[in-house]
């Protein structure tokens, strides 16, 4: 059978590894598996969210409201914008997806750092288009400059604030002053998926919607109810665009791309900022134990902004080796060897279960 040559191309995207892998790869007991490879919430969810969904289980038979009407006005107050100016994915991936298919084509490019989020990529070869990548993995926004100067019909530009998965965030003025520099025809996805990790740790980091959208209308944000607020597993996301791009993105979307399950759970995670507070606040208290465990070994790692900390490893080490002999512990760390790095990725657990990744860590290295 013949299927598309553009999928010759595409390499499947690698997700952290599954509890159920390691317990049948490895025989370790379920219960005593630690997985920190998907940047999930290790505090869950809200209460709110649990008891909302429990009484919404008997409404499976029925299709959500495909206006998303609530969830739309809940991010337009949240953000201040309108509901026009909001668009609901299956996570905030399928909103890239959308804005790939809506600009970018075989005659044009899309720009990215080297290290950063792998979907941009994928989904960006599936419209045929070029890829540009900067030669730094961390975002260095002067050679985006020079890099989008020297192409033409660069179509698309993504900026990860925070980066995923080296963790790293530019300021909000470097941004604004590097959107002034290319064409209002450009689109910019901004994805701030961890940006309730930057703006927490730093005012400096955060990216306002609605200010961004204003001044550049060129660009969208997006958004994400799978890491601060634990909704990993309902897959709902969010782009907050001027109404022309929005209706623009609009037009890819399938009816009922979330389920009733998600839109509720999504609607009533927004009414509880303490639990929002309280995990990130929690996320940075317990980073600065891997930081001085770190330093204590010697150990190269990235400045985090996220969820989650990059521990480079030196020429001595391989990440791959450590990551495995960790699993065999039942401890799911993410290599970051597809990404071409000595290096492994570590979501913030709670502190029981970082006491145990840092003591099985500290007997493998």
């Amino acid at each position: 059978m013949i299927f598309n040559k553009t999928l010759d191309s595409l390499s499947n995207y690698e997700a952290g590894k599954p509890i159920e892998l390691v317990v049948r790869e490895y025989g370790v007991n379920a219960g005593d598996v630690i997985k920190v490879a998907s940047n999930e919430n290790p505090y869950g969810c809200s209460k709110r969210v649990i008891e909302a969904v429990s009484a919404e289980i008997s409404k499976m038979n029925l299709y959500p409201d495909d206006s998303m009407y609530e969830l739309k006005e809940a991010l337009a107050k949240k953000y201040g914008v309108q509901s026009h100016n909001i668009i609901i994915g299956s996570g905030s991936d399928q909103i890239i997806e959308f804005s790939l298919f809506a600009k970018a084509n075989p005659s044009n490019k899309i720009m990215m750092a080297k290290t950063t989020f792998a979907m941009y990529e994928i989904y960006g070869k599936r419209t045929g288009a070029g890829i540009l990548k900067t030669p730094s993995g961390e975002h260095n926004l002067q050679e985006f400059i020079d890099i989008y100067k020297a192409n033409e019909n660069v179509a698309v530009v993504f900026l990860c604030l925070p980066n995923n998965p080296l963790g790293e965030c530019l300021d909000k003025e470097e941004v604004f002053r590097f959107l002034k520099e290319i064409s209002p025809d450009t689109l910019a996805v901004i994805d701030g998926a961890y940006q309730e990790f930057a703006a927490y740790k730093d005012e400096n980091k955060k990216i306002d919607p609605k200010e961004l959208i204003e001044t550049f209308p060129n660009a969208i944000y997006l958004g994400t109810f799978s890491k601060a607020y634990g909704l990993g597993g309902m897959r709902t996301g969010y782009g907050v665009g001027d109404a022309k791009v929005i209706s623009a993105l609009s037009k890819l979307r399938s009816p009922f791309n979330i389920t009733t399950l998600s839109l509720k759970a999504a609607i009533e995670a927004l009414k509880d900022e303490e639990f929002i507070k309280m995990t990130v606040s929690k996320n940075f208290e317990q980073m600065s134990r891997y930081e001085e465990f770190a330093d204590k070994l010697g150990l190269e790692f990235i400045k985090s902004y996220t969820n989650f900390i990059t521990y480079k490893f030196g020429a001595d080490k391989n990440s791959s080796d450590i990551c495995e002999k960790l699993m065999k512990r039942g401890i799911i760390i993410r290599d970051l060897r597809s990404y071409g790095m000595n290096a492994a990725r570590i979501t913030i657990g709670t502190q029981a279960q970082n006491d145990k990744i840092l003591q099985h860590l500290k007997a493998v290295y």
